[in-house]
């Protein structure tokens, strides 16, 4: 095996995967923006979730939101549902791990929030249950997925907005999804700083 041309293949499908995803969701990138935005502006939150390296970006996009980004401001209300370690293994425990996410947004979630749901495959059993308990709350959805979007791509309503990551693999999908992320702080800060665009 080359191992350099092993690299070098990374690289160049990581590109082809950003370039894909550019076309394709750019648009509905720019309507989540706008979608978040509101909901701060109207003193509602933002609650994120997710599992493994989604759990990880899930934390990492509310830090980005409470702290700041790129630029001072005022902290944003942010919420990451799996970072709580007494409340993921007490409901863990009691109810089940599906109920993990779930719990959390019918105890925090209010009409005017807005869910950020984060699964590789669209088909983690927890971020569906916490799908479920933001429709019931009339709260919108911004689901993050990839591989066609699975359950949760068919599960959404015409007023969530789904962000599909056009590839199978993985760790193509979860690079996308941290872009995605970024792009959603750098628009909420445009629009939050009157940012001329």
């Amino acid at each position: 095996m080359d191992l350099t041309a092993h690299m070098t293949s990374h690289f160049d499908d990581a590109v082809d995967t950003f370039k894909a995803s550019a076309r394709e969701l750019a648009e509905p990138l720019s309507v989540a923006v706008e979608l978040l935005f509101g909901a701060l502006a109207n003193n509602c939150k933002i609650l994120a979730c997710g599992n493994g390296g989604s759990a990880a970006d899930a934390q990492h996009f509310i830090a980005e939101l409470v702290g700041r980004f790129e630029r001072d401001r005022l902290p944003l209300a942010g919420v990451a549902l799996n970072t709580d370690t007494s409340i993921l293994t007490a409901v863990g425990n009691d109810y089940g791990f599906n109920a993990i996410f779930e719990r959390q947004v019918n105890a925090l979630g209010q009409p005017g929030d807005v869910l950020v749901a984060i699964s590789t495959s669209g088909n983690s059993p927890n971020v569906i249950k916490a799908i479920e308990a933001a429709h019931d709350r009339e709260m919108t959805v911004i689901a993050l997925t990839g591989k066609g979007g699975g359950e949760i791509g068919r599960m959404l309503m015409e007023t969530d907005i789904h962000l599909c990551v056009p590839h199978d693999r993985t760790m193509r999908i979860q690079e996308v999804h941290i872009l995605l992320l970024h792009a959603l702080c750098d628009g909420i800060d445009a629009l939050l700083l009157g940012d001329t665009l």
